[in-house]
């Protein structure tokens, strides 16, 4: 039972780190590399910016130097989201995203805003900032929780239709921002703009492993693999018995899909009971039917 506590506290431990330092990586690409450019997020995000300009420009609203309202009305906006997670994820990660909105929020108010480009070569700002802002939202998500905006809208969509991920949500969600932006600035900012967040996506989709699919083979001599497994991770398991060529001996044949965040456990389950045991391990497979996707 103690063991059972431990695992659970290390697991909890290791989803905050995941949460914080991920909304701290994005706050920092963001408010470092991409507003001094004058860039604009796409998603929840950039509407936030826009809302900020309006703010700045139009409502003169004083505010103090190298603080931005983003993180505030960015918070204000996912408001109504927190009950659309709460109905198709859950309580739990409903709590968890509200909790990781309001740091995020707090990380864009409080790092503060470099006052000259720390890259001022756009294309390099762009990729780089992508890559670290994508990094940082892919380590939320590895966290089981959300910075919330499309984030939520994606991992909604991703739950109810499997083949669908978050970064696909993101491009579509963005590409709709950034129409508007178009209407309202110079057409390199939001080429540029575009760029940058279409390099956010890929990389959320590389650290968000929970979105890939992974089917695994499992050859055993030794019952109980299949139970453990199940137990454990409550994944359904398909069993059949084989004989090995060579040695003509009886050997157990396992299959079960998983997503490639569970494969570290699944490995770990199967090396306890059969340290000999060998395992097949398929990535990106499509799926179709029952299966359920944890996000």
């Amino acid at each position: 039972m103690n063991s059972i506590l431990t695992k659970r506290r290390k697991e909890l431990l290791t989803q905050a780190i995941y949460a914080i330092g991920g909304s701290l990586m994005f706050a920092i690409a963001v408010n470092q590399l991409i507003i001094p450019l004058n860039l604009y997020n796409g998603g929840f995000t950039g509407i936030s910016q826009l809302i900020s300009l309006f703010l700045k420009e139009k409502l003169h609203l004083p505010l103090p130097a190298g603080m931005d309202m983003t993180g505030a009305i960015f918070f204000t906006l996912n408001i109504p989201l927190f009950y659309m997670g709460y109905r198709v994820l859950g309580k739990k990660f409903a709590l968890k995203t509200v909790v990781t909105v309001t740091m995020q929020s707090a990380f864009l108010l409080l790092v503060p805003i470099a006052r000259t480009p720390v890259i001022e070569d756009y294309l390099t700002s762009c990729i780089i900032g992508g890559i670290i802002a994508g990094i940082g939202v892919g380590f939320v998500l590895r966290g089981r929780t959300s910075g919330g905006g499309q984030d939520i809208i994606g991992l909604c969509c991703a739950k109810l239709y499997p083949n669908i991920s978050v970064g696909q949500i993101n491009i579509i969600i963005n590409i709709m921002v950034y129409a508007i932006c178009l209407l309202l600035f110079d057409v390199e900012i939001v080429v540029y703009s575009l760029i940058y967040t279409t390099v956010q996506a890929v990389a959320i989709d590389r650290v968000h492993i929970q979105n890939i699919n992974m089917s695994v083979m499992i050859f055993t001599k030794k019952l109980g693999i299949s139970k453990a497994i199940m137990e454990q991770t409550g994944r359904g398991v398909t069993n059949w018995d084989g004989e090995g060529a060579y040695t003509k001996k009886t050997s157990y044949i396992l299959f079960v899909l998983v997503s490639k965040y569970e494969v570290a456990q699944i490995k770990q389950i199967v090396k306890s009971i059969d340290p000999e045991a060998f395992m097949i391990f398929t990535e990106g497979c499509s799926v179709d039917g029952n299966f359920e996707k944890r996000l």
